[in-house]
């Protein structure tokens, strides 16, 4: 495979070191440049700063080039975008896709409950305020998904033809939090865009974003990346392994042992013949370009 406009990104929010799951995820989508001979970028999503450990930044970036991951440009950070994601939401809000919203959590709770709607132990926002504020001070601003919005519909070089109704699914979604910072699937398409990123390769658990950035890129006329969705290492309770439920840091005293585990996960041969980490990342990649044709998905398949 080979694609010259070829460029991936590995984003990870610094909230502590990484650990086998996220290490999955940045081996899969630096493979996937790798095979594609593009670009691979790093992007320290700090936008929650609530949730961000001071120094995780430097751990993760150090994690990474342990074992041979080393981004094609210096890490980019979230936090020193903000002017970006103010400048997409003033673009929004004068074409009239955005809107102010006053309503705290217990104001959706009632008015959700009324209606009976919640999706996945969230609450759907129920609309309140599209036709004003009603007296209330503003607190956050939502996108506008009017009801007579069309599915929408993508593929997934993995998962396969995907679709959501994301106005009946999810409802007018936050572009800007009530406390001030900027909402993930904001922040996270105004980079993809202004980086230029034509290709996504995240954990599974990510795909259910995935409409909501589509309209969001629709909304703000930018192009939509090929995604591709890969299976997430769960923890021992099935779920996503996550420092939430006792996921560990890579321990790195063995690098090539740490790669060679998220190698099975995501469905690569052992490579038990590799005498080195670079000699292992080598014969990944071509594992990787195999794996990818035997499914039989083409690099240029774009979100239609």
């Amino acid at each position: 495979m080979h694609d010259s406009n070829y460029i991936g990104r590995f984003a990870p929010s610094p909230t502590g070191p990484l650990h086998p799951g996220s290490l999955a995820t940045a081996l899969a989508s630096w493979l996937d440049a790798r095979a594609h001979k593009g670009q691979w970028l790093l992007r320290i999503e700090d936008i929650d700063t609530a949730r961000c450990i001071a120094g995780a930044d430097q751990t993760i970036i150090k994690q990474l080039a342990c074992c041979g991951l080393i981004p094609d440009q210096a890490p980019s950070y979230q936090s020193q975008r903000g002017h970006l994601y103010n400048q997409a939401l003033e673009h929004l809000i004068e074409s009239k896709a955005a809107y102010p919203c006053g309503c705290s959590r217990k104001d959706i709770a009632q008015a959700s409950s009324a209606q009976s709607r919640e999706r996945h132990a969230e609450l759907i926002y129920p609309g309140t305020c599209r036709d004003g504020l009603h007296g209330k001070p503003a607190r956050a601003w939502r996108l506008l998904c009017p009801s007579n919005l069309e599915k929408t519909h993508w593929h997934d070089r993995r998962l396969g033809h995907q679709s959501q109704d994301v106005a009946a699914e999810v409802g007018d979604f936050v572009l800007k939090r009530a406390d001030g910072l900027w909402a993930y699937q904001l922040a996270v398409v105004v980079d993809d865009g202004a980086q230029g990123i034509s290709h996504i390769v995240r954990g599974q658990d990510l795909a259910d974003n995935t409409a909501r950035q589509i309209l969001l890129q629709r909304a703000l006329n930018l192009p939509t990346p090929i995604y591709r969705h890969v299976p997430l290492v769960l923890g021992e309770n099935g779920e996503k392994l996550s420092k939430q439920n006792g996921a560990q840091a890579l321990d790195l005293r063995s690098p090539l042992t740490c790669l060679q585990a998220a190698g099975r996960v995501l469905g690569l041969a052992d490579q038990t013949t590799a005498s080195s980490l670079p000699d292992w990342l080598a014969k990944a990649v071509t594992n990787w370009e195999s794996l990818v044709c035997n499914q039989g998905q083409s690099s240029h398949e774009r979100t239609t």
